[in-house]
């Protein structure tokens, strides 16, 4: 247990230190990943489809993804050079848009509608726009705190910024896939065939999600390794791996979704780079467990 109390007061003082905007995240962030399991749990326990539209898998789906997404960013934006005010303002609006994505999309499931590319009563029409206009929101967000990550921060090691900093371009290229998922869609209704907005809109689906929670990933790495007694650079070697690993393994999803190839029927050449990328990670992961295990005492990085 000894390894674990320093970790364990450091995560604490993120939420005893935290300001009112931070504990509003993190609260909020748990209440979202407790509606997605409720969520599943009620899909289980009905016997409901786990595939279409109107599937309560989608706001457990939501849930937790948003859930998970919003206590991130609250963490992550922690270690970033922001103004109190500025900070308090973009996760504000952050723990606002997931809640209202979160919250339209359960809505939409227990009404028994598509939550997207629906416009058939104005009822519905309304929530697609809210939900757009939720989307812009953590698109700004995410965007804002980017471009923060980029400049000169000497709050945290380099190691866990470089890894801040892969991490929130991946959640930027999450929410851009999502777009562009939810643009082509919108294209078919117009047209007037929501069925082929409902069976190809979703089509870069596996490349989102994989974009999604790498800024949690690879920050959670480097704020492990801060709890061994390696020196930044060692501990900076580590990120770069996992960072390689991780966009490895983005690169050759995003391919085979772009290619229209299925994961399981992926070429061999592909195969054997998407494994090569896992293992990095997997290493990575495994070399800080290591030097976590093996150092002594450590406090590691807390909220400022």
């Amino acid at each position: 247990m000894a390894p674990l109390n320093p970790m364990i007061e450091s995560l604490s003082s993120f939420w005893r230190c935290g300001t009112r905007a931070e504990r509003a995240g993190y609260l909020v962030g748990t209440l979202l990943m407790i509606s997605g399991f409720l969520h599943l749990v009620i899909l289980m326990a009905s016997g409901g489809s786990w595939e279409g539209p109107v599937s309560l898998r989608k706001p457990a789906t939501f849930g937790f993804s948003f859930g998970l997404a919003l206590i991130t960013i609250v963490w992550v934006a922690s270690f970033l050079d922001l103004g109190s005010r500025v900070r308090a303002i973009l996760l504000t609006v952050f723990t606002a848009a997931c809640t209202l994505e979160t919250a339209l999309v359960s809505l939409q499931a227990w009404r028994g509608v598509p939550s997207h590319f629906n416009t058939e009563t104005t009822l519905d029409a309304m929530v697609a726009r809210a939900l757009a206009v939720g989307g812009v929101a953590l698109v700004i967000v995410i965007l804002a705190l980017t471009i923060t990550s980029f400049r000169a921060n000497t709050k945290v090691p380099m190691s866990l910024l470089i890894a801040i900093r892969a991490g929130l371009v991946a959640l930027l290229g999450a929410q851009v896939i999502g777009g562009l998922m939810i643009a082509r869609g919108m294209t078919f209704v117009f047209r007037g065939n929501p069925q082929a907005a409902y069976a190809t809109g979703g089509m870069l689906k596996p490349t989102h999600a994989v974009t999604m929670h790498g800024v949690l990933v690879l920050p959670a790495m480097a704020w492990l390794l801060s709890f061994t007694d390696w020196s930044e650079r060692r501990r900076l070697g580590v990120v770069l791996l996992a960072m390689g690993g991780y966009l490895m393994v983005v690169g050759i999803v995003a391919v085979a979704n772009v290619s229209g190839l299925s994961l399981q029927r992926l070429p061999l050449a592909l195969v054997a780079l998407l494994v090569l990328g896992a293992a990095s990670l997997v290493v990575a992961g495994g070399v800080a467990l290591v030097g976590v295990t093996r150092a002594p005492m450590v406090n590691g990085i807390r909220h400022s």
